[in-house]
């Protein structure tokens, strides 16, 4: 088995997501530390709303199957999360949802929800950095989607001021805990899918 890899999605396709750039920066972070890594824009995978009869019409869109490829190429995968008026964004259930559907096809695999690592982030403008979106992510894919999350969770609130010119966060103690986050990730990911 090879070194665990780190896969670092938004649930934000805005060009100028916070939660974007802090997905990004996981990656840079995650790669400069030895850690193979892959940012994916889910702006990149774009997805009709999930509706069952489009599904039994036309099947699954072929952008689920390709994400959900990118994501078995990978031990772990941390989900930067905006939060949408308290809760999870449309984009990124609908993301979630459309993957989802490919264990009616695949009845004799677990889901790629049920053999990752996941590792919960967001960044938010106001003070809170997030907190309360993450509590409906986490529902969604521990008891929804049957994923392993780790329990510690990065928050970065203020994210407007947050990020210098590089990308990189101005508060150090911050990177410093976001690169433990990625770091720890990596580790379980290592413990779930080393030899």
């Amino acid at each position: 088995m090879d070194a665990p890899s780190l896969l670092f999605v938004a649930g934000s396709a805005r060009a100028g997501s916070f939660n974007k750039k802090l997905a990004s920066l996981g990656s840079t972070i995650a790669n400069a530390n030895g850690i193979k890594a892959t940012f994916a824009d889910l702006g990149d995978y774009p997805m009709p709303l999930y509706d069952g009869d489009l599904e039994a019409k036309d099947g699954l869109p072929d952008n689920a199957r390709k994400l959900e490829a990118v994501m078995r190429l990978h031990h772990g995968v941390m989900v930067m999360a905006p939060e949408y008026n308290a809760s999870i964004s449309p984009l990124l259930k609908n993301t979630f949802d459309w993957i989802s559907r490919l264990q009616y096809e695949q009845k004799d695999q677990q889901t790629v929800f049920q053999t990752r690592v996941f590792a919960l982030a967001a960044a938010s403008p106001g003070g809170t950095g997030g907190i309360r979106g993450l509590f409906t992510v986490r529902h969604v894919l521990e008891y929804g989607l049957g994923a392993i999350v780790l329990p510690d969770q990065f928050l970065l609130p203020k994210a407007s001021g947050a990020f210098d010119d590089d990308g990189h966060l101005t508060n150090k103690d911050a990177q410093e805990r976001f690169k433990g986050l990625i770091q720890k990730l990596a580790r379980a990911a290592h413990v779930l899918h080393g030899d």
